[in-house]
């Protein structure tokens, strides 16, 4: 089994190079994130505190962080099951969240790949967005260090999306 971790700051650009990898590969897919609280929908499984608090309960939480008056968490039979039927891209922003979802499923290879850009240049995404917490998210951006041992480091502002697909498309198998 194989998957992919974007890892990096807000507005890096991980769904945009998703949405490229899915289009290299129909194999490719986002991995949703449980999401409970407010903000964003898109690209979530919508929980509630009391579903994530019964995971947590059955020991099926890998990882969860809150932020911007919500909390995200990746549950271990949704995780298998991405493995099992696709490659999933699983997006991060904490460095103990790699550790944690490495350790989780011992068995799969994952291509780490550290996805950033300027804090200027990811200013303007957020505010592009109009989502109402672009100091948030700066501070966010502002808190998220580089993943120094990651399989490859791309900056958005200078690599289109699509070419960043195409090299992480790459570069998944000669991992596998």
């Amino acid at each position: 089994m194989r998957g992919i971790i974007l890892y990096g700051p807000p507005a890096a650009g991980k769904d945009t190079v998703t949405t490229e990898l899915h289009r290299i590969s129909n194999e490719y897919a986002l991995f949703r994130r449980l999401k409970a609280g407010g903000g964003r929908t898109t690209g979530y499984r919508i929980t509630t505190e009391q579903k994530l608090g019964k995971l947590r309960m059955e020991n099926e939480i890998v990882w969860e962080n809150r932020r911007y008056d919500a909390i995200y968490a990746i549950d271990r039979s949704s995780l298998l099951n991405y493995l099992t039927h696709q490659i999933p891209v699983v997006h991060l922003g904490q460095i103990a969240a790699i550790d944690a979802v490495n350790e989780a499923i011992p068995d799969v290879r994952w291509l780490v790949v550290y996805i950033w850009c300027p804090r200027d240049v990811a200013a303007r995404r957020i505010a592009a967005r109009d989502t109402s917490d672009t100091e948030a998210r700066l501070q966010a951006w502002d808190e998220t260090v580089p993943a120094s041992y990651a399989h490859i480091r791309i900056n958005t502002a200078d690599t289109p999306a699509r070419d960043a697909a195409q090299e992480i498309h790459r570069q998944l198998h000669r991992l596998t």
